[in-house]
């Protein structure tokens, strides 16, 4: 039995879930809605205000996607009622950010300014130009936004520059030296 999709889900009084006959998971909350499908092969029952998952057979893609899904509901339980929250820094002589309508502009030493988009369900603040909030319910976006505003500059290892997570050790290397 998978350790992780045998442990039930609780959930707080302010959180609705539901699960329709063909496998359709909805839950809402104080913050938003999310929906997702269940595999074929997994199964999962609400009672009082828990949810237990259960999986049809032994077979290994059954046993992989039985922890899965039961991490996946309980990120949405968690989004919508708490949400998710990645902190970015910059670091740079004349690096900044700043939120323009439903553009984030970031100022990373290039010739141009770099306009990323920012998505449908994600909220992005900007605090001392350098210090980047990203927050939303639902843990995979939060997670891919951040990644990507990273990777416009990735943190480089000699002078440390570039858009870094908050808390971020990076490995300082020496340059050349002359002989």
């Amino acid at each position: 039995m998978s350790r992780i999709g045998k442990k039930p889900i609780a959930f707080p009084a302010s959180v609705k879930l539901k699960i329709a006959s063909d496998g359709l998971v909805t839950v809402d909350g104080p913050k938003g809605s999310l929906s997702w499908h269940l595999p074929k092969g997994i199964s999962a029952a609400v009672e009082d205000s828990t949810v237990i998952f259960n999986r049809e057979s032994e077979s290994r893609d059954h046993r992989a996607k039985h922890g899965l899904s039961r991490a996946l509901v309980a990120n949405m339980v968690i989004g919508v009622s708490a949400g998710f929250v990645k902190d970015l820094e910059i670091q740079g002589v004349g690096f900044k950010a700043a939120v323009k309508g439903t553009n984030l502009d970031l100022s990373l030493g290039f010739s141009h300014p770099v306009l990323f988009p920012i998505p449908e369900g994600i909220k992005i603040t900007v605090a001392d130009n350098t210090k980047v909030k990203v927050e939303g319910i639902d843990r995979q976006l939060v997670g891919q936004v951040a990644a990507n505003i990273r990777g416009y500059y990735p943190p480089e290892p000699y002078k440390g520059k570039g858009v870094r997570y908050a808390g971020e050790e990076v490995q300082r290397k020496e340059g050349k030296t002359v002989q």
